[in-house]
C-alpha cells in the first residue's frame, strides 16, 4: 500500500458523489432504478475514492469497495432482525434500511465495473 493523490480518480469520485446525491434526491421517484443504479454506482464510487488516495495491488481496491457494500447490506439485515434503526433520516437514506438480494447483485455489478476501471488504469496508467 502506498499513499498518493490521484486527481483523475478524485475527479471521478466527486462526479459520482454528485450523481449519487442527485439519484437520492431528485431521482427519489425512480423506484428500483434509483436504488439499483445507486448501489452499482456506490461500489464504483468507493473504488474511485480509494484510488484517489491510495495505491494497492489489483484487485484490492475493487474487493474493498465490494466489501464495503456487502458490510452495509449485512448491517441492514442485522438492524432489521434486531429492530435497530439509525436515528438520522439522512443516514437511513445513505445506508438504506431494507436488506435485499438485488442489492448484492448491484454490488457485484459495481465490483465488475470497478475491476474494469482498475484494469484500464493498470494497463494505461496515463489515463
Amino acid at each position: 500500500m502506498r499513499w498518493r493523490f490521484d486527481p483523475a480518480a478524485a475527479g471521478w469520485a466527486l462526479g459520482l458523489f454528485v450523481l449519487l446525491v442527485l439519484l437520492a434526491t431528485i431521482g427519489a421517484g425512480l423506484g428500483w432504478i434509483r436504488s439499483f443504479a445507486g448501489d452499482v454506482l456506490a461500489v464504483v464510487w468507493v473504488h474511485c475514492l480509494l484510488a484517489s488516495i491510495v495505491w494497492l495491488r489489483p484487485p484490492a481496491r475493487p474487493l474493498i469497495a465490494l466489501s464495503v457494500g456487502l458490510a452495509v447490506e449485512a448491517a441492514q439485515y442485522i438492524s432489521q432482525q434486531t429492530g435497530w434503526q439509525a436515528a438520522s433520516p439522512v443516514m437511513r437514506i445513505v445506508l438504506g434500511s431494507t436488506p435485499d438480494w438485488l442489492d448484492v447483485v448491484a454490488y457485484l455489478i459495481g465490483f465488475g465495473l470497478a475491476c474494469v476501471v482498475e484494469h484500464r488504469s493498470v494497463v494505461n496508467p496515463a489515463r
